[in-house]
């Protein structure tokens, strides 16, 4: 991405990519290596540069042809300092190590780099290639559900809400991926006539109170994806959430502690401004 003065932007930590998961729930598989599990957390705490230094130790000392090599290769491209690093890297995984568990996690993170850079086409390509090349995947759905919002872009209604649908259908029990696909089925009719289904939300689970910081509020899902994209991008764990009264609520991390909340909303409000506030989730 350029800057206005014309100079490639850095890219911030994470990029605009889903963050460490497992795979059961649909997202991307968890690093297994303890070096780089190390190097991702000391980038979470802003120490991207030493980071990166670990990992490129990782790759330097790692045969190519180990099976470790391509997920320090992800690993790197979580942390790259620039977009265009980002996407040769996770390319390089998809191209030379396209039977490792890794690939399909890489065409994911590329799916939803290229969407954060608003290149519908590319979008489209990458999530086409996982859908293609790795019809099993449990990465599919979200794959989908971004490219869906690309296809909507380049006023592509019938296979964005063919890909709204699969999205609904993969969402199994992940409430924040369902509320987030659920913005979107509104506007796709169903073969009968009226619109998708959109499951109710489930029950929440009782558990001890986490705090997180609420940036929006609103109904508009324009202003819901371009919020969630842009705290993405500034490397932070944006969510959705979906209350009785129909609003989505964009809010950011989970903690265990209010003071670890108030540490965000301070960043939040010098970096993004208004005045997004601590509230307390069950």
């Amino acid at each position: 991405m350029k800057r206005p003065d014309g100079r490639t932007a850095r890219w911030p930590i994470l990029a605009a990519l889903t963050l460490l998961a497992v795979r059961p729930s649909g997202r991307l598989a968890a690093q297994t290596d303890a070096r780089l599990v190390d190097a991702l957390r000391l980038a979470q705490t802003g120490q991207a540069d030493s980071a990166r230094g670990m990992v490129r130790r990782v790759l330097a000392t790692t045969p190519p042809g180990d099976s470790a090599y391509p997920q320090a290769l992800l690993a790197y491209a979580k942390i790259a300092p620039d977009a265009p690093t980002v996407a040769t890297t996770l390319h390089r995984i998809v191209v030379e190590y396209g039977a490792t568990p890794w690939a399909d996690d890489a065409l994911l993170l590329l799916t939803q780099l290229y969407f954060a850079q608003r290149d519908p086409a590319q979008t489209i390509q990458s999530a086409e290639r996982l859908f293609r090349d790795y019809p099993d995947s449990p990465l599919r759905a979200r794959a989908g559900f971004t490219a869906a919002r690309a296809y909507f872009e380049l006023e592509n209604e019938a296979r964005g809400c063919a890909l709204i649908r699969e999205a609904l259908a993969g969402a199994g029990d992940d409430v924040e991926f369902r509320n987030q696909v659920s913005f979107y089925a509104a506007r796709c009719p169903v073969a009968a006539g009226g619109p998708v289904p959109v499951p109710a939300p489930a029950a929440a689970n009782s558990g001890p109170t986490t705090y997180a910081v609420q940036v929006l509020a609103v109904r508009s899902a324009a202003q819901v994806d371009d919020m969630l994209t842009r705290l993405r991008v500034m490397g932070f764990d944006a969510r959705v959430v979906r209350d009785t009264s129909g609003f989505f609520k964009v809010r950011v991390g989970r903690y265990a502690t209010r003071e670890e909340a108030q540490r965000t909303q301070r960043r939040l409000r010098t970096r993004l401004g208004g005045r997004p506030f601590v509230v307390e989730e069950p």
